[in-house]
């Protein structure tokens, strides 16, 4: 029997209305998957290939063959907005199926709410805020709610592998299973996927279900790429020489040949019962990038424009596009500064603002607006819009700079391209213009390497990054600690430990560090002990507890006051830890206190720039990326996508990294006691050799001014000489037995919302542990050459650094 054979008759009615001619292999095998299995299902296929048709509609079967007695499926989404646009398409198919569709988050009436309570039924569609809420508010009723729960879907799955909202995701699954005496099937949905394997066995971790990962075989995926790189100011790179310094004969790169794909992309092919494997990464033909054709500008920029900002204000005007911006504040900048452009020409404003500082109704309204067909607006935007939410069809999307991941990529790029046509992404790498004796590590076009690491990365052999899993997260298990109590009420220790340590993402954490953690709640008055030795929620506790910032896990966006001696600075959100730089009032400070209480952050000056922030967030670089980087300054390929001024400054930057055996030499002296290191590790093992270096080689080595560009390099000042540090950095690597040893001394490195209710050694251990890449980085330091592979004697023409002649 046909996958369509198989399908309730109101889905056939539904597939013939719209017109499908056919079924798409993604959907083909789920159905499969679901219909003939009892395992869970993990699906991944490119943006917009009908992922949720593909769970939903034998799931729409199997309730109308058999209807559940409760809620029969949970869909979580992680993000309200994507909740609501995603059963638009698929609510009028439940209605006439008599299967309800219920909403609940915060923007969901009480009427709503009460009247899903008093008849449970159908599919509810639910953050995994909403369903912590639910699950402390409304204990008693969980097993009348969800008795009869089978299928529990989990969308984009891949934005909740990174940090602890995933994991309380899954803490949410478990502790609504065990409450409703279901198991549930779980079927996650994504986009991109860097390792399958083990994301399958986190999605059906504690359910004893494998996980089936269907193989697809689809059309090849068309892309339109270009990246372009602009100097904020001066001449752009192919009138800068040899050197981007004005050394030297700028060498033509000429215009790259490539071929244009001509035809349609061929026809999907549905897979047959024994093409279907469990447990394997999707199979898909590589992408094919090309770039867009030269295209004239439909606008012209004020002549005082920042040369790059320019470049999107020129080729936005008619087009309905989405400006990627790395940070909230870069967003608001440039979003400010093509609104100004318009101003300056007298044309009516068309750039929009989209990020997660803006309040819910201002967000809302740009999706809708974009969601018209005739608006031809830009919209800057963070991550916000990296995900599914409806905004209609999408001509391009610009992204200044090189995002921090291969995923973010592909989910930016992934936002354009539908209804036939090719993704498309233009990137915008943007440089300050260099002094005339630029330092060595200055002169490398960083974001240039890393938007090129990205995408080869991916065209050449579908990497995607791999979930962390493995971390020690303290703040959710003070979370799920104080969820189970005050959903439960008193509990014996041994019951609590039992329910909470039990849950998947504490598998690490020991009964010991338990121990600790309860006694100190105990002592902080979180957790009171009754006098029959049972636990419930004490006073200090309930205050958090009952607040309705608890249902998250992650931090809200609190200000901190940034002060130097009794001069007040500014203020800023989510600080770094203690020793790390900030950039605020037009200079760099490092933090020397921060008062959590207070929100106050005491600093002091100093010079050079703020490295990439380190934290579980996006901007963590896998070393993926940096090695591929590095071999992007080694090889003389070009790549087709690159623009006049991308080609250049990569002709630039090749020239200068093989004259100064940047690629090939980890350590180079940059002139007399001054080194600058280039590990081409990712952040989390850069992060740690930083340390090892500082905390146990630099009084050995006569290592002073250690200032970081994390993850791209060191610089340092050091009386000993290259086969010294190799030598002392190795066997001090080799010989580290405990990695909180690379904590510094009465450091508490805060990350996550509910430290500060956290034993502060868990704290330190949790860092040591579960965030730096140790591994990674000794493996690295005991790979490095004894002695320096090469003579650095000369100087690199217009810098200070040394060359071979």
């Amino acid at each position: 029997m046909s996958t369509f054979d198989r399908y309730a008759p109101f889905i056939q009615d539904f597939i013939y209305e719209h017109d499908w001619q056919s079924l798409r292999s993604v959907q083909v095998a789920a159905a499969e998957a679901i219909f003939d299995t009892d395992e869970n299902v993990l699906l991944t296929a490119s943006t917009a290939s009908g992922k949720t048709e593909a769970a939903f509609f034998p799931i729409l079967t199997e309730f109308w063959e058999d209807p559940p007695a409760s809620v029969g499926a949970i869909y979580i989404g992680p993000l309200k907005a994507l909740i609501n646009d995603q059963f638009i398409r698929l609510e009028d198919l439940c209605a006439e199926a008599d299967l309800p569709v219920w909403h609940w988050h915060g923007d969901v009436s009480q009427s709503h709410k009460r009247k899903m309570m008093k008849h449970p039924s159908g599919i509810l569609q639910i953050t995994p805020e909403s369903l912590e809420a639910m699950l402390l508010h409304r204990h008693s009723a969980i097993g009348r709610i969800f008795g009869d729960l089978r299928y529990v879907v989990i969308d984009e799955v891949h934005s909740l592998l990174r940090g602890d909202r995933g994991d309380q995701c899954l803490c949410c699954i478990e502790r609504l299973s065990r409450l409703a005496g279901v198991n549930p099937r779980r079927i996650g949905l994504s986009a991109t996927i860097g390792d399958p394997v083990a994301t399958g066995r986190y999605l059906s971790a504690g359910t004893g279900r494998g996980c089936v990962i269907p193989k697809l075989e689809g059309p090849k995926e068309r892309w339109r790429i270009s990246m372009e790189h602009f100097y904020t100011s001066g001449p752009q790179a192919p009138e800068r020489g040899a050197d981007g310094l004005g050394h030297g004969e700028a060498h033509d790169a000429g215009t790259p040949t490539y071929e244009m794909p001509t035809g349609l992309a061929r026809e999907e092919r549905v897979p047959s019962p024994e093409q279907r494997v469990e447990d394997v990464a999707a199979e898909r033909p590589l992408p094919d990038p090309e770039q867009p054709a030269e295209e004239a500008p439909t606008d012209a920029a004020p002549v005082y424009a920042d040369p790059g900002l320019a470049y999107v204000f020129e080729h936005t005007r008619g087009h309905k596009c989405l400006v990627f911006a790395n940070s909230r504040e870069e967003a608001e900048s440039v979003c400010t500064t093509l609104r100004q452009y318009c101003e300056a020409t007298g044309e009516p404003d068309r750039f929009l603002i989209h990020h997660g500082n803006l309040s819910a109704s201002l967000r809302e309204s740009t999706e809708e607006i974009m969601r018209e067909e005739d608006a031809n607006l830009t919209t800057v935007t963070t991550a916000t819009l990296e995900l599914g939410i409806d905004i209609g069809r999408l001509e391009r999307a610009f992204q200044i700079d090189a995002p921090f991941t291969v995923n973010s990529f592909l989910q930016r790029m992934g936002r354009t391209g539908r209804r036939g046509q090719p993704s498309e992404m233009w990137f915008l790498m943007r440089e300050d213009e260099p002094e005339s004796r630029a330092l060595l590590p200055e002169t490398i076009p960083w974001k240039l390497l890393q938007g090129i690491a990205l995408v080869q990365l991916y065209v050449e052999d579908r990497w995607v990054e791999p979930p962390r899993l493995d971390g020690l997260p303290y703040s959710l298990l003070y979370h799920q600690t104080m969820a189970t109590l005050a959903s439960s009420g008193e509990l014996s220790p041994a019951e609590l430990a039992r329910r909470v340590l039990t849950l998947t993402p504490f598998h690490r954490i020991s009964a010991d560090d338990y121990r600790v953690l309860l006694r100190h709640l105990i002592s902080i008055d979180h957790i009171q002990q009754t006098e029959e030795g049972g636990l419930i929620v004490g006073i200090a506790g309930e205050r958090v507890t009952n607040n309705f910032k608890f249902y998250a896990v992650f931090s809200e966006d609190e200000e901190f006051t940034v002060r130097s001696e009794s001069q007040e600075l500014g203020t800023i959100v989510q600080p770094p830890p203690v020793g790390e730089r900030i950039a605020i009032a037009g200079a760099t400070w490092v933090i020397e206190e921060i008062d959590y209480k207070r929100h106050l952050i005491e600093c002091s000056p100093v010079k050079g720039k703020v490295p990439a922030y380190f934290g579980m967030v996006a901007g963590d670089v896998n070393t993926r990326i940096l090695e591929r980087m590095r071999l992007v300054l080694r090889e003389d390929r070009m790549y087709p996508y690159l623009r006049r001024n991308a080609r250049a400054r990569l002709e630039q930057a090749r020239h200068v990294a093989r004259n100064a055996h940047v690629t090939t030499e980890p350590l180079i002296c940059v002139g007399g006691t001054a080194w600058c290191l280039f590990p081409w590790l990712g952040s989390y093992a850069f992060l740690a050799l930083e340390r090892l270096i500082k905390i146990k080689c630099a009084a050995e080595l006569g290592l002073k001014g250690l200032d970081s560009s994390r993850p791209y390099f060191m610089q340092f000042t050091m009386r000993a000489d290259a086969e010294t540090f190799y030598r002392v950095v190795k066997e001090a690597a080799a010989s580290l037995s405990d990695q909180l040893e690379l904590v510094y001394p009465g450091e508490v490195p805060y990350f996550d919302k509910y430290d500060e209710f956290v034993p502060e050694e868990l704290i330190r251990k949790g860092f040591a542990y579960g965030v730096l890449d140790v591994e990674g980085m000794v493996d690295r330091v005991l790979g490095w050459p004894n002695a320096p592979k090469s003579d650095q004697g000369g100087f690199l023409p217009g810098t200070t650094h040394r060359i071979a002649e």
